[in-house]
């Protein structure tokens, strides 16, 4: 079975326990504390999201076809809102100005919450019509 979103959790999965430990290790006196924390949240962010696209990828016979609009919706705000973060926070080891990266983050922290509300009236609207 092709299932294209388990292959992008399962990246989302591989690079965040990568970056986890290029940031636990390689970056620690790198970078800032500030920058270090931002830098932890964006990997903390995108390894809760890798396993919710894994594990809603499983189910998709479950839910109608909108279940893939959550996984696409979920998957982009990964990439504005963690990314971002990321890119955000190596700008000064990196030496250049990424600061217009910081409207990205919130862009695509909306992102993965509309992919949890529109999850949750998925499961609703499925509840409802079994009653």
């Amino acid at each position: 079975m092709e299932n294209k979103y388990f292959k992008v959790g399962v990246i989302f999965a591989l690079t965040s326990v990568i970056l986890g430990a290029f940031g636990a290790h390689l970056l620690k006196d790198l970078l800032s504390a500030a920058e270090l924390s931002s830098f932890k949240t964006g990997v903390r962010y995108q390894i809760f999201h890798a396993l919710g696209i894994i594990i809603l990828s499983l189910n998709t016979n479950k839910f109608t076809d909108k279940l893939n609009r959550v996984l696409q919706i979920m998957s982009f705000g990964v990439i504005l809102f963690s990314f971002s973060i990321y890119f955000l926070s190596l700008q000064n080891i990196l030496n250049i100005s990424l600061s217009f990266l910081g409207v990205i983050t919130p862009i695509g922290g909306l992102f993965l919450i509309s992919s949890w509300m529109l999850l949750f009236f998925i499961v609703k609207k499925n509840d409802s019509s079994h009653i």
